[in-house]
Formats: structure tokens, sequence, C-alpha cells
């Protein structure tokens, strides 16, 4: 029989692996040769290049910059190259690669399957989105990525489909998430269960873990739009509205029409309120009151005399109502405000009714017609006994005097309603000024502008009085 020769390498080989064992917390399962269907140098393995990938990861959370603009650009960096932008990538790759050649690792094998290198499975670790990377592939047109669990949906066109991909697991969308918190000094644990990142760009990150919804969820609304104007809205690719009506809306903005708009998420609100702001006189100030930057109206339009406020309704220093008192001493001419809420709507009326007019607005309604008695409930929510009645005849008319509706249609986004609002005979009357017909794929021009509105545009904009007079909107003496 022959005698195994003892070999001062292999004890050496033997000894360092017991220690890395020890240190991981594996001597048990090296010593007795069993772990979970693995071998121990495979399972040692795994655990070494899961400790690598941690360090590396704090090591690219430090590496901050040193002033603000520079931290914040670096933060821009990670993100971005999570969510698969190709440029990005390419630096946080080669900074990987430098990282692991300072640790003299650069020899190790990548101990993971598909890599050629170690640098490219630490980076896949750290910056790799699994397979949401096939979707991030096909990258044109798409508007929204949304995961719920390991299921993954695609928006396009402003409808969500089922994606041909799925995660392999919920641990991997965790993954991810935690990922993206860690590179802005945020956290999602069972303390704060949720969280959002914002580029500068305009995309949007929203996450939740488990016990704030049934299964973790992940969504990434890409900002895909960089250029606002009402010609762009009614040209043949997008078909958001036609000619006409776009020379209704250019005399409406000009001559200071407050106007509201409603639609349901996707159905290209935002982007119909920046085109319309487009149109406003750059000179003009503005206030924009948001609960998170989402306009980002000053990054569009960087000419234009804008402040924007982002609140806070959970801080009363930097609540809505505190925005709107500041606001309102700032001299703005318009109001932006993206969305009515309880709080806020008697502010909002106050400022319609108390000579900011021109401002837009959405509400979350089903129809044009629930418009005024929504915002009329929401201000009589304070508790400070108003007479509804009259409540609702000032919102009719100085808040919602135009109401403007949108929705998705054959995988456009389509203006599918325009209407004047009107207070008679303690009534709130909605007159359709514009209306999309799906059976001809145009629209139909049913109703004409009142006489009070008629007589507004001839005082603001006589030339755009004449325009409309020809069109149809406004009623011809003697008819």
């Amino acid at each position: 029989m022959n005698e195994e020769r003892f070999s001062i390498i292999t004890y050496m080989h033997e000894r360092k692996t017991e220690e890395q064992a020890d240190a991981l917390g594996l001597q048990t399962g090296v010593r007795t040769g069993r772990m979970s269907g693995k071998s121990v140098s495979a399972e040692i393995e795994d655990v070494i290049f899961q400790q690598w990938v941690q360090e590396i990861r704090s090591e690219l959370v430090v590496m901050k910059g040193r002033t603000d603009e520079e931290k914040q650009l670096y933060n821009e960096t990670l993100n971005r190259a999570i969510l698969g932008y190709e440029e990005e990538r390419g630096k946080l790759l080669a900074i990987i690669h430098d990282i692991v050649s300072k640790r003299r690792l650069t020899g190790k094998p990548p101990m993971t399957s598909g890599y050629t290198t170690l640098p490219e499975a630490i980076f896949a670790e750290i910056i790799g989105m699994n397979v949401l990377e096939l979707v991030l592939k096909q990258k044109e047109g798409l508007e929204e990525i949304q995961v719920v669990g390991r299921q993954i949906f695609e928006v396009r066109g402003g409808y969500a489909l089922p994606s041909a991909y799925m995660l392999p697991s919920v641990r991997e969308l965790e993954r991810i998430q935690q990922n993206l918190v860690l590179f802005n000094n945020d956290t999602l644990n069972p303390r704060k269960k949720w969280a959002e990142v914002v580029l500068r760009d305009g995309s949007r990150v929203t996450m939740t873990g488990f016990g704030f919804t049934a299964e973790p969820t992940l969504t990434i609304r890409f900002y895909t739009v960089k250029r606002f104007d009402l010609a762009l809205l009614t040209s043949a690719e997008l078909a958001t509205m036609d000619d006409r009506m776009e020379q209704l809306i250019r005399c409406l903005i000009r001559s200071y029409f407050n106007m509201v708009i409603i639609g349901p998420t996707n159905s290209g609100k935002t982007n119909l309120i920046k085109a319309i702001i487009a149109e406003m006189d750059d000179n003009e100030r503005m206030i924009t009151i948001e609960s998170r930057f989402e306009l980002n109206l000053k990054r569009d339009f960087p000419h234009k005399n804008i402040i924007e406020y982002e609140i806070d309704d959970e801080d009363p220093r930097h609540s809505g109502l505190q925005a709107f008192k500041l606001a309102l001493r700032q001299s703005p001419k318009r109001i932006c405000h993206a969305e009515i809420r309880d709080d806020d709507a008697n502010l909002y009326v106050r400022a319609c009714t108390r000579g900011h007019e021109g401002s837009v607005t959405s509400v979350h309604v089903s129809e044009l017609e629930d418009v005024p008695d929504a915002i009329t409930d929401m201000c009589m929510l304070d508790g400070r006994g108003m007479n509804p009645l009259r409540l609702r005849k000032r919102i009719t008319e100085f808040v919602t005097q135009i109401g403007m509706e949108m929705a998705v249609v054959h995988g456009k986004r389509k203006i599918v309603r325009i209407v004047e609002y009107r207070f008679e005979n303690e009534e709130v009357c909605v007159t359709d000024l514009a209306v999309y017909d799906k059976s001809t794929d145009g629209w139909k021009f049913p109703g004409k502008l009142s006489q009070p509105a008629s007589r507004k545009i001839s005082k603001t904009d006589q030339e755009g009085h004449a325009v409309l007079s020809k069109l149809g909107f406004i009623e011809k003496e003697g008819e």
C-alpha cells in the first residue's frame, strides 16, 4: 500500500482554507466535508466572492467626491449604471477594474460562470439587474419597467404588458433594491419599507419592501421626452391633437384661462402641461409646487422665470401650505400646481381667485364633469364652514375655466375632450369644445365658447379671437 507523501504546499493550502472558513463562519462545514450539496471549496469560494463584492460595493459608496456637485454627479453615475446606461456602465467597470488591481485580485478566477474576469463578475453582482438587463437592451419606446415579486411588466405607448422575462427569485429583486438605496444613502429595511431614487434627467425609481406591499416591488419610470411644444403634439407621429385644437389652446394660453387636466397614469398629462408652459411668455414669473420634482421645468426651460417648490407635508415648515404662502409673496403671474390635493385645495383656489390667471393644474377624477365638485369637497375638508354652493361657483368661474381630458387610444396619447365650465342657474354647466371620435379617429367640435369667454379673448388676444371665430369656436355677431 502506497503511503501518501507529505507536501508542505498542500498542507499550507489546507490551513489557509480552514482559516478562511473559520473567518467566514464555515468552520464546521469544512472540517466535516459536508455543505448543503456544494463541495467545500465551492462553498468557500462563493462566500469569499460575496465578501469581495460587499467590500468593493462599500468602497464604491465611499468614493463620493470633494464638492456637493461632484458627489451628486458620482451618485448619478452609479444610478444610471444600474439602470442600464452604457456610458456610465463603462465608467463603473473601469473603476472596479482599478479596485481589483489595487487589491491584487486581478489573477483570481471569476468564481461565477458566464464571466471571463473577476471584475466582470463583481460588476454583474453590484451593478447588474439580472434578466432586467435583457429588457433594458430593448429600450426603444420603453417608458416604464414594473416589477412585482418575480413578475416583470413593460410599459410602452402607455400600456403595461407582461414581459417575456421573469426574475429567478424575489431575492434578486431585493438585491437590486439594496444596490439602488445604498448608492443614495437611503435605506429599505423592516423599519423603512420604501425608497425613491430620482435621477437628474427626470427618471424615477420607486421601491417597496415586504410588509408595506405583499411582495417587494420596483418601478423604473424613464424620462423619455426632451422637447415640448404644441406643434409636436399635433404632428402625425404623436397625434395628441389636431391643428384646430392647437390654435384653440394657444389662444386660451395667451388669454390667461385657468386650466385643469385629468387622465389616468401614463396618459400624457405631464407632457401636455409642459407643452402648454412652453407657449407661455418666458419673462412671466411662474411658481411650481410639487411633492417631488417631476416637472423639472427649469431643466427643460432654463430661460423661463420659474421658481420650483418641492414640498414635504410631513414637515410643517416645508408643507404645501407654507410653499403657497411664500409663493404668493414672490409675485407669480401663473401657478403650475402638479396636482390639487386635500391640504392645498383652498390655497390654489385662493390663488386663482386673487389674480393669478393663466394657471394650470391636474386633478384625479374620472370625468371632467366631476372636477368642480371634487375640488369643492377638498376645500370643505378644512372645516371652516364655507357655503358649498358659493364655493362651487367660485371654483367653476375662476379655477376650472377650461378642462382637458387625456387618454391612451390605440397606443397613442390623445386629448379626448376640451370643455368650458360655466356656472348658470346655480349649476355647473359643461360645454364640449372638442371631443375625440374613435369611429373616425378624429375630433368633433360640437360647442362654442361662451360670451364671457369670447369677450375675455377679444380683450387680451384680438388676433387669436379672429382665428377662433374663423374656426367656429366663437359665435359671430348676430348668430
